[in-house]
């Protein structure tokens, strides 16, 4: 199968690369360094000439609310419109588990008007919402520095390893589209404040993580329901302590 992937030397897009590559597929990863702009549309038709599935795991540069918002609308619509022209069969989209929950984040917006461009574009599609990334807890901890303290609340957190969201965008950009959305999320949901902690101590950072109820989540308030996939949810083989020895090893 001839697959593009949209990303294709970020994080998730390297692996998926990789992944489909040693499935025997030939793919294509393209990304702004390789001469493809989804932004501008730069080489978009060159890249998907002959494409069957595009896979997007792209991710916007700068997360302030305008200039994330113009990247996932002019980024989706580009790629949509170039795809229907290739005759592209399916797009695969990665997008985040909660997006509709946080309206306050001008991220989360961004990402929900990508799932309803993509929803009501031309071309099949499947988009798969993961949870964060165990290799993101960090930067939620220092989002949410004040001085030497992390205030957080104890909403709960289904991290996962991006080894396994890779697997599972791998997985799906090889079965037929389902014109709809699937759930990709860790095996297990920690309270945010406990998550946060573990992973500081781990990492021997210094810095208290304060148990707040009204500290919010990259400025939106969370409950319990706010960052856990829905019933039927892929689960992901990595643990959290399986992840922390991984990355104690490498470092």
């Amino acid at each position: 199968m001839n697959i593009v992937i949209i990303g294709g030397s970020g994080l998730i897009g390297k692996q998926v690369t990789t992944l489909l590559r040693q499935a025997g597929h030939a793919v294509t990863a393209a990304s702004p360094s390789s001469g493809v702009n989804a932004v501008t549309g730069e080489g978009l038709d060159q890249a998907l000439a002959g494409a069957q599935v595009v896979v997007d795991v792209s991710n916007s540069p700068s997360f302030e609310d305008d200039a994330v918002m113009h990247f996932f609308r002019a980024s989706t619509q580009n790629l949509l419109a170039a795809s229907a022209r290739a005759g592209v069969r399916h797009v695969v989209a990665l997008s985040v588990v909660g997006s509709e929950r946080l309206p306050d984040s001008g991220y989360f917006r961004a990402k929900v008007a990508q799932e309803a461009l993509i929803q009501a574009g031309p071309v099949p599609y499947t988009i798969v919402r993961a949870t964060q990334f165990f290799e993101f807890l960090m930067a939620i901890a220092h989002v949410g520095t004040v001085g030497t303290t992390v205030p957080l609340p104890s909403a709960p957190l289904q991290p996962i390893a991006a080894a396994d969201v890779a697997a599972a965008v791998a997985d799906v950009a090889l079965q037929p589209p389902l014109n709809g959305m699937c759930e990709v999320a860790g095996p297990e949901a920690v309270p945010l404040d406990a998550l946060i902690r573990r992973v500081l101590q781990a990492r021997q950072d210094p810095r208290e993580v304060v148990t707040d109820p009204r500290a919010s989540y990259f400025g939106t308030p969370i409950n319990e329901h706010s960052l856990v996939p829905g019933p039927g949810a892929r689960i992901g083989r990595t643990t959290l302590a399986h992840w922390l020895e991984a990355e104690a090893v490498a470092h």
